[in-house]
């Protein structure tokens, strides 16, 4: 399994490569040359497996540069050592019509980025090892709250091995904020940025494709790359649970073997989307992906009209981690469905750094619109979801699944569509304690944020995680604050 970069079809890299360096030289995302297919019969040996063996058999057909046996190890390190709260790592509780939730956030940041984050330091050991000549590895991440946190913790203290986090000053919720800023190791560092979580992101994009960058931390025995889904490493591991899902529902009879289901996600940069896009392609039995979106509304606009326009408002919204004009993920997709047209899509990358926009052909857009529905939802509507959800199932969900809630259930009625659904569930409900208690009509008190966390967990007996609990009266690390045109000093002087 050979890998090539979006951008540029001429080049090669096996896996290990691919996760090591994180981003093309050129720009480029790295992608794999063909997609491995898990038949029928291989599904059906999964569903009695435990999550470790489903990533095992799913992971192997993407790091084919890696023994079995680093596999397994990486996937035990990751799943196996008491690192998730629930036993079946990424568990799949089911509501009515049909309706089926997969919860991502039993890791020990509360959010879908563990299933990633969790076994991508580990992913990376074995890679630099192969291909890293010593170097130390720095990590360079631009999160909208929660992969900033997840990569914090599954590289604390990893060896030979720095990271570095971004976040939007006033893009994240408190409970974000403090999980990244009390953050312990001796490898860490964080800084707010003044903007949004696009500014971040395309500061270190920009720091990563900067030649003189590159030569001065090589200069100092160092090289970048990232956790951000920008890197395959970051995305691979979240086919896995996909797969998962599917075979959950098939052990517990909710659906038979080759029965559709159609999948929706509440999208920012595309990668977990994207990731139930490969899983279909390998065969896995989803007819409708749903790609759900809040106010910053650039993906349905996309989806339903081929032009990706950036140019727009930005809103801050109660789903964060969701405010995000720039869906870097989608140039995976663009490549793929264009039939490996690095060209093109080297072209379109150019005209929205350029121009902020860009429109895909006509050839294109149907392609798209057969695999993807696209819908969005307000503040107001997700407060809706959340207590309609909470009142009618007992199901206490957070900000950004409630936005994948209310727009699945537009799209129910919009096209009568019953297909066995599964809702990817992005968070735990307390790490956004104060909009969730906003879809209760609770009052804003003058209080802190454990406060808000015990009066959520009096009006709706929802468990607090213990690894959110532990946050209290912890007190900051990290303070510093920059500007998106001072990053690379500051990536510099953290450094030192």
């Amino acid at each position: 399994m050979m890998y090539t970069s979006t951008r540029d079809c001429s080049v090669r890299a096996t896996a290990a490569q691919a996760i090591t360096q994180g981003i093309s030289t050129e720009g480029g995302l790295f992608v794999p040359e063909q997609l491995p297919v898990i038949s029928k019969d291989e599904l059906a040996a999964m569903v009695s497996q435990k999550y470790i063996e489903r990533a095992v058999t799913v992971l192997s057909r993407f790091l084919s540069d890696f023994s079995e046996a680093e596999v397994r190890e990486c996937a035990e390190a990751a799943y196996g050592t008491g690192r998730f709260l629930a036993p079946e790592v990424a568990p799949v509780r089911t509501l009515k019509d049909d309706v089926h939730v997969l919860e991502l956030w039993h890791g020990p940041t509360c959010a879908f980025k563990d299933m990633a984050l969790q076994i991508l330091p580990h992913l990376m050991r074995v890679s630099a090892q192969k291909t890293s000549d010593g170097k130390e590895i720095v990590i360079l991440v631009a999160t909208s709250g929660d992969t900033g946190k997840a990569a914090l913790e599954g590289f604390r203290d990893a060896p030979h091995t720095r990271i570095l986090v971004f976040y939007p000053e006033n893009g994240v919720s408190p409970m974000q904020k403090l999980q990244m800023t009390t953050q312990q190791g001796s490898n860490v560092g964080v800084c707010a940025i003044r903007g949004n979580f696009d500014d971040a992101q395309s500061g270190v994009k920009a720091i990563f494709t900067d030649p003189a960058m590159r030569d001065k931390l090589a200069s100092q025995g160092m090289m970048f790359s990232s956790a951000n889904s920008i890197n395959w490493g970051r995305l691979v591991p979240q086919i896995v649970y996909y797969f998962s899902a599917y075979c959950d529902l098939l052990a517990s009879g909710a659906i038979t073997m080759g029965d559709k289901v159609n999948v929706a996600v509440p999208t920012g940069n595309f990668g977990n989307v994207l990731a139930a896009y490969y899983a279909r392609e390998m065969g896995l039995p989803i007819a409708r992906l749903i790609c759900a979106s809040n106010c910053n509304n650039v993906l349905t606009d996309f989806i339903r009209t081929g032009t990706y326009d950036r140019k727009r408002d930005f809103h801050t919204t109660v789903s964060p981690s969701m405010d995000i004009l720039i869906s870097s993920n989608l140039e995976r997709l663009l490549y793929h469905l264009s039939g490996c047209d690095a060209a093109l899509v080297a072209e379109l990358m150019g005209k929205l750094q350029k121009d902020g926009c860009y429109t895909v052909p006509d050839t294109l857009l149907v392609k798209i619109r057969e695999l993807f529905a696209a819908g969005w939802c307000d503040d107001e509507h997700t407060m809706t979801a959340i207590r309609k959800t909470f009142d009618e199932q007992k199901y206490l969900c957070d900000t950004h699944t409630a936005v994948a809630v209310a727009v699945c259930d537009e799209y129910r009625r919009e096209t009568g569509d019953k297909t066995p659904l599964i809702v990817a569930s992005t968070a735990d409900p307390y790490k956004f304690s104060a909009s969730v208690l906003q879809a209760f009509g609770a009052e804003q008190a003058d209080e802190d944020e454990f406060d808000k966390v015990d009066r959520l967990h009096a009006l709706t007996g929802a468990p607090v995680p213990p690894s959110l609990a532990a946050l209290k009266g912890q007190k900051p690390r990290f303070d510093q604050v920059c500007s998106r045109e001072t990053m690379e000093e500051t990536v510099c002087a953290m450094l030192k």
